[in-house]
């Protein structure tokens, strides 16, 4: 069964094209911010429509196949910005009905999880999902994604955007600070777990007035990243040992960063655990994560009618039925 999947959540639209388990095509195009500069929705909307149809093209081109041959079109129905998200849907209701393929709808952070089990064959791991617009502890139970934690403000990727902006750097931000920190020395943050939950406001006000005391980008981009990946790894490793689970599996942005594979790395092997990381070329929002979310739905019996395929940007992953699973 050929599955096309459409990715367009935030700054990029993609495309991915899965054959079963069998990835045939992987396009994007990734809005690019001046430095200093965040995303504005109206642009990155503007964006994914101007690039939407070559998109296309070059990934069927990829793939070698024409529309006709695809069975199943998958787009993400949500999380993630309304002006992003219309752009793809609106291509999934028109390709669908032009070519009267089956259509479904794909929750965004469900795709990382699966992309992620996909690439690492991790079976049944606490998801610790890191990205601009995520910071969740995630386990599947009876039925459902569960969230066992998450952030009460903003999120890990925000915060390392927000401070790297701060600092004068385009998006995003997170390898700019992983590339800073390695030079820096540490200097005091302040730590905020609340059980199973954290925040990272204080951080990232207390980063900047750092900054702007002239604290060193090298030091306060070091201390950051030690402070806030500690703070995700004890909620981690809480979850795990709640729920018994003996894998844990990086997903998401800013599941690329080294210093926090490392340090999960070792919270792992003190636990007698295993850690696995999302294959880097995933951990970004793509196309593919969307093609084989979509194919496992189908396959479990999921449809959905063109009047039903309106955006959910507020979607949760606990709110998803997992047809899929046991």
């Amino acid at each position: 069964m050929i599955v096309l999947g459409i990715e367009s959540t935030a700054h990029t639209f993609g495309i991915g094209i899965v054959e079963d388990e069998k990835i045939i095509a992987d396009v994007r195009a990734v809005f690019k911010t001046e430095p200093g500069k965040g995303y504005v929705p109206r642009e990155l909307a503007e964006h994914h429509a101007k690039h939407a149809k070559q998109v296309l093209q070059n990934a069927l081109n990829q793939a070698k196949l024409s529309m006709k041959e695809v069975d199943v079109i998958a787009f993400s129905q949500g999380m993630g910005i309304p002006n992003s998200l219309r752009v793809g849907a609106s291509l999934a209701r028109y390709l669908s009905l032009k070519y009267n393929k089956p259509l479904v709808g794909v929750n965004h952070g469900i795709a990382h999880i699966e992309i992620g089990k996909l690439t690492t064959k991790a079976r049944d791991p606490v998801c610790v999902y890191l990205s601009g617009g995520n910071t969740q502890i995630i386990a599947y139970s009876k039925g459902k994604y569960r969230i066992f934690g998450e952030t009460q403000d903003i999120t890990l990727g925000n915060l390392l955007d927000v401070v790297a902006r701060e600092m004068g750097y385009d998006m995003p931000g997170g390898p700019k600070i992983e590339k800073l920190a390695k030079k820096g020395k540490f200097v005091e943050m302040p730590y905020v777990v609340k059980g199973m939950d954290l925040s990272y406001s204080g951080l990232l006000t207390h980063a900047i007035r750092l900054l702007k005391k002239g604290v060193s980008k090298e030091d306060v981009a070091y201390s950051l990243q030690e402070v806030a990946f500690a703070m995700i790894v004890e909620v981690a490793e809480r979850a795990m040992a709640q729920l018994n689970k003996k894998e844990v599996l990086l997903i998401g942005g800013v599941a690329a960063n080294k210093r926090l594979q490392q340090m999960f790395r070792i919270m792992c092997k003190e636990r007698n655990a295993k850690s696995y990381v999302v294959d880097v070329k995933y951990a970004s929002d793509n196309g593919v994560m969307i093609a084989y979310t979509g194919l496992l739905a189908y396959k479990s019996g999921q449809r959905l009618k063109i009047e039903e395929s309106g955006i959910k940007p507020k979607w949760r992953v606990d709110e998803v039925e997992i047809t899929w699973l046991d």
